[in-house]
């Protein structure tokens, strides 16, 4: 295209993706800041570990629940409506969840969280796949989720420091505001397609051209019924599921009683892991594309990943450089999981990205809320009755018996990662179709 026209495409999908990403790392904040309050939240409702787990995991139930209808919503609405309706409602449950004086209405504040930013990340990579190249598609990918990570930052060291100048209840009120105030920006600034713009489609395979639930419904089990979908499913159920509830919920109370750190030392701890957890987003979406390789980068990540449960297991380490290492460790090798996302689009029919990378995250999201709540539940069981300032206090061999209910789902996540389909970062739907 013209010089001018190309600056001004530029100049528009650019705008858009620094919408989206902000709303993205809102996503993240309420997604990993409940394990930096779970002492507040805690003390506040007088809740046990698994009460604690339902609770952070009613936003993962919810949010897997909706991934399918989210790919469909992406597709059939577009992500300009999607975003902005979605942006809304996490916004006012927030403020809900901040304001909430018992443990229901805080769940269903936190359900609220939940079902309005589900949408936001497979928006986005809707919004990838038809304003970015099909060849910067695992960058983007990357990029998506490095960004989108500030916000688990943000809810780690940033977090602890900020409670201690207000309350848990005031921060989520104003990240609420936060909220409200993007989907509004969204409303204004993000269009679905370049053709919205004046300009032409990237690829002609990316514009849709099917309109009505019937229709959309079809297409939907047709991605649901592509085997090459599945294996990726299972490796976020089993590698991300187990890391999102360590980072969500459980790391921080770790350690606090298994290594006795209080609160701005432990989050120094989470920090690096949700750092270690952005970087890799990036380096292994650049990587595989770089490389021309989908599988073996993803087969790499998660043997690492596995690795490092073991290595987290060992009791004797302290606050030294070997469990700064750990945790830099597991959150790099979990981000591996990102290259599921180009295998998911490049495995399916391109006009329905939407739909295909949804189904492939809502294994990331199932697997969070099983194990979240499970793992406190593993913890009561062995609980030996110690409490300290109103806080259930949970012994070493308590949380060892739920790192290996964690390493198991990564040993199952390695399993899957075998039958990822190899792309070589290219859609390959129609040689898959026609049986080649």
């Amino acid at each position: 295209m013209p010089l001018s026209s190309a600056f001004r495409f530029n100049l528009i999908r650019w705008h858009i993706f620094f919408v989206l990403i902000l709303a993205y790392i809102t996503v993240y904040f309420h997604r990993m800041a409940p394990g930096v309050v779970a002492g507040e939240l805690m003390a506040t409702f007088n809740t046990s570990g698994a009460a604690l787990g339902s609770l952070a995991a009613m936003y993962f139930y919810v949010y897997a629940a909706m991934q399918v209808p989210s790919g469909v919503l992406a597709d059939a609405l577009g992500t300009r409506t999607t975003v902005m309706v979605g942006n809304l409602l996490a916004g006012f449950g927030s403020i809900l969840f901040g304001l909430a004086p018992t443990l229901a209405v805080a769940s269903l504040g936190r359900l609220m969280v939940g079902l309005g930013v589900s949408v936001v990340f497979v928006c986005i990579m809707k919004n990838n796949s038809v304003w970015f190249s099909e060849s910067r598609y695992g960058f983007m990918s990357g990029l998506t989720l490095l960004v989108g990570n500030l916000g688990s930052v943000m809810a780690a060291g940033p977090l602890a420091a900020v409670l201690d100048i207000v309350t848990w209840r005031t921060t989520f009120v104003v990240i609420g505001g936060i909220s409200i105030a993007l989907g509004l920006l969204g409303a204004v600034v993000v269009r679905n397609q370049p053709e919205d713009c004046g300009f032409d489609p990237l690829s002609a395979a990316t514009k849709a051209p099917y309109t009505g639930l019937g229709n959309l419904g079809r297409q939907l089990l047709a991605v649901a019924r592509n085997p090459h979908i599945w294996p990726g499913f299972i490796v976020n159920f089993g590698t991300t599921g187990g890391l999102y509830a360590f980072m969500g919920l459980w790391g921080m109370p770790y350690l606090r009683d298994v290594k006795g750190f209080e609160r701005p030392e432990a989050a120094a701890f989470m920090t690096l892991m949700l750092m270690g957890f952005a970087l890799g987003c990036l380096f292994f979406g650049w990587f595989s594309d770089w490389l021309r390789r989908r599988k073996v980068v993803l087969l790499a990540s998660v043997v690492l990943y596995l690795a490092s449960w073991a290595l987290l297991a060992i009791p004797q380490w302290g606050a030294g450089i070997y469990g700064y290492m750990v945790f830099g460790l597991m959150g790099f090798a979990g981000a591996g999981f990102t290259i599921t996302f180009p295998v998911a689009k490049e495995v399916s029919d391109a006009r329905f990205a939407g739909m295909a990378v949804s189904i492939v995250n809502m294994g990331t999201f199932i697997g969070t809320s099983l194990m979240q709540p499970t793992f406190g539940k593993i913890l009561d069981l062995f609980w030996q009755g110690t409490v300290q300032d109103g806080l259930r206090l949970y012994a070493a061999r308590d949380y060892q018996a739920g790192f290996l209910l964690m390493a198991g789902f990564a040993a199952l996540a390695l399993g899957a990662s075998f039958f990822i389909k190899e792309t070589r970062c290219r859609n390959i739907s129609a040689g898959l179709n026609s049986g080649q």
